[in-house]
């Protein structure tokens, strides 16, 4: 990546994530101009509503799993015979998907006033709680991820056999995915977040002759 940056950033999976974030949160801040174009609220206000949701989720489940299927033929234990990816893995990525937009557009602005306001010295309490709540939720959501790999990459593994691969990969799973799921909504959240009211605000100045 560093030595050869320009076949990185051309690679087939740099695209297939690049394509995930850039649609994502452009639904995301599309949802959230028409909301306060529709509604009194400031053109700079964000929303946690279930419409932000059901949109953002939408678009970032589909992308995802049209990703994580391409990812499972490339890169999986499987790749070799092609296998279909199993309508359960499908519905676990799905899952999985799902909780990370509501912890990543959703959530934060919900916990962000029930933190301390000692934060506030330290850096804002909305910036943080972007930052902490997607992280927190890989917790819950990695083991979906892992279950639906596992019932790919080895269909005739019994019940037992999958709790104790996901028990096993979970950690290091769960710590992998924060690494990836920090940057891109828990720092880029917070970029997006300033980016777009600094440019919404612009439309809000009084035009001057």
């Amino acid at each position: 990546m560093f030595t050869r940056p320009h076949t990185f950033l051309a690679s087939r999976p740099f695209r297939l994530i690049s394509l995930v974030y850039f649609s994502t949160y452009l639904v995301a801040n599309s949802i959230d101009t028409i909301s306060s174009t529709l509604s009194p609220s400031p053109i700079a206000h964000t929303t946690s509503g279930p419409s932000k949701f059901v949109a953002t989720s939408a678009v970032n489940m589909s992308l995802c799993l049209y990703k994580d299927s391409q990812f499972a033929q490339m890169f999986g234990a499987a790749a070799a015979g092609r296998n279909p990816i199993p309508k359960a893995s499908y519905a676990l990525f799905a899952l999985r998907d799902c909780l990370t937009v509501f912890a990543s557009f959703n959530l934060p602005p919900l916990v962000a006033p029930l933190l301390s306001d000692d934060l506030d010295k330290v850096a804002s309490k909305a910036s943080v709680a972007q930052i902490l709540v997607p992280a927190a939720m890989q917790i819950v959501s990695t083991p979906l991820h892992l279950w639906g790999l596992d019932l790919y990459n080895r269909p005739g593994a019994s019940m037992a056999e999958r709790i104790r691969q996901v028990g096993r990969n979970w950690v290091g799973s769960t710590a992998a995915r924060m690494g990836r799921i920090v940057p891109a909504f828990g720092f880029g959240g917070v970029i997006n977040s300033k980016v777009r009211r600094r440019l919404m605000a612009t439309l809000e100045e009084p035009a001057v002759d």
